[in-house]
């Protein structure tokens, strides 16, 4: 299980952007917090095109299929969405993992019960 932003495990910090000139601001190598999916597609498009790292929120299973095959790093999204988006990625071989956004860490068995690939907790991203 993937863990990200929990105080007592290493982790890489995700950079939040809202526009192309805030990516060039960030740290090299960096993985990039672009919020929605269906806001950020421009974003998305931009990180697709030159092979950055990304992470996104989705809002059903489509808006996934189509941040994984523009190879997001990381799709979030709500734990009920979670499973069947999980599903989608173990039946696809997708290379994105899918985080369940969680605030406390007593969250994290439920999560790993359902077999969804990890949880990020709100510290992973630096604003």
């Amino acid at each position: 299980m993937v863990i990200v932003g929990h105080k007592d495990i290493p982790y890489k910090p995700l950079y939040y952007v809202e526009s192309v000139e805030e990516i060039k601001t960030t740290p090299a190598g960096s993985t990039l917090w672009l919020g929605s999916f269906a806001e950020a597609k421009e974003l998305v498009k931009h990180c697709f095109e030159n092979g950055i790292e990304y992470a996104v929120t989705v809002e059903s299973a489509k808006e996934a299929i189509f941040a994984n095959a523009l190879h997001a790093k990381f799709i979030v999204c709500n734990q009920p969405l979670s499973t069947k988006v999980q599903k989608i990625a173990e039946t696809y071989l997708f290379d994105a993992k899918i985080m369940v956004p969680v605030n406390d860490e007593s969250e994290i068995e439920g999560v790993a019960e359902a077999g969804v690939d990890g949880v990020i907790f709100p510290d992973a991203v630096v604003t």
